[in-house]
């Protein structure tokens, strides 16, 4: 069971993923193939909650919310593939491995998340992935993490 669905607008983000403001950190998933990788985009405002104390006169995007961003990006590839909207799944992260950061990512930014899949199969629960998230060509940060995907 599943889709060819390459693409994901924020509303089918919202039908697969339980994050929502100020938490939900992917605007749009612009390319997905299969749960081989996908391409998640954030486009970063100075209306984040975060930018409030992080820091203050120097907004800066925390490490760990890009991230989030990411994860949740490798959630909504595999939510789109494997069918899940509306079933309430949800991702749980296990292990984060091999954080990088190497850029600032600031208000006014577009984060691009590229992630693949690094192991993990439709109706496994335990998957590994691997990102790498730039701004405008220049990478931001790289990341493998391992989640667990409770579908339901």
């Amino acid at each position: 069971m599943s889709t060819s669905q390459t693409s994901a607008d924020i509303q089918l983000i919202q039908r697969i993923l339980p994050h929502r403001y100020p938490f939900l950190l992917v605007d749009k998933v612009v390319e997905i193939d299969g749960t081989t990788s996908a391409l998640g985009i954030k486009n970063v405002t100075m209306n984040e909650p975060h930018f409030q104390g992080h820091f203050p006169g120097m907004p800066i995007m925390p490490g760990v919310t890009i991230v989030e961003a990411m994860a949740q990006t490798a959630a909504v590839m595999v939510g789109v593939t494997l069918e899940m909207a509306d079933k309430e799944m949800k991702v749980y992260f296990m292990a984060i491995d091999k954080a990088k950061f190497r850029r600032k990512v600031i208000p006014g930014d577009v984060l691009e998340m590229r992630l693949n899949t690094l192991r993990g199969k439709p109706g496994g629960k335990v998957w590994r992935f691997g990102g790498v998230a730039s701004v405008e060509g220049e990478m931001a940060a790289e990341v493998e993490f391992t989640a667990m995907m409770d579908m339901g």
